[in-house]
């Protein structure tokens, strides 16, 4: 599994303890920044995962900004893209096995890094369901069309 990993700089600090955490795992990911806590603006960051997961060069991306919404908000506008704001590893599983979710976010002013490490242990190692799931999913992708 390919990892893509971005944030501004309201989650400058926990995307480098993701970045330290999917190291230790033994993760393959990319980390696109921020490497400064200077301002920056999410959408951009934002845009860059989402599009990189999108056109399939990486599986799944993850996103920290100061609330984790900002970032959501820009990688759904993304074709393709099912990203979750997660605070907990029950959204996480349930996201993935139901919503084949591909990108996650993290508020890194709410989430504290163990947590996050938590919540991506689930999220990363959780399958999606398929069944009935799966006409849920090419709906959205219909939705997408329009």
């Amino acid at each position: 599994m390919k990892i893509i990993l971005g944030a501004d700089h309201g989650g400058y600090e926990l995307k480098n303890n993701i970045a330290l955490w999917l190291k230790e795992n033994n993760y393959q990911f990319e980390d696109i920044g921020v490497f400064t806590p200077d301002s920056v603006d999410y959408p951009d960051i934002a845009y860059k995962v989402a599009k990189s997961v999108s056109n399939s060069e990486f599986d799944r991306g993850i996103l920290v900004c100061g609330s984790g919404v900002g970032v959501s908000i820009v990688a759904n506008k993304v074709k393709g893209i099912r990203a979750v704001n997660c605070h907990d590893t029950v959204t996480a599983r349930l996201s993935r096995q139901h919503n084949n979710t591909n990108i996650i976010t993290f508020g890194g002013r709410f989430i504290a890094k163990e947590m996050a490490y938590e919540i991506l242990k689930v999220w990363l190692n959780t399958e999606f369901e398929g069944g009935r799931h799966t006409n849920r999913i090419n709906k959205i992708k219909q939705i997408e069309e329009k």
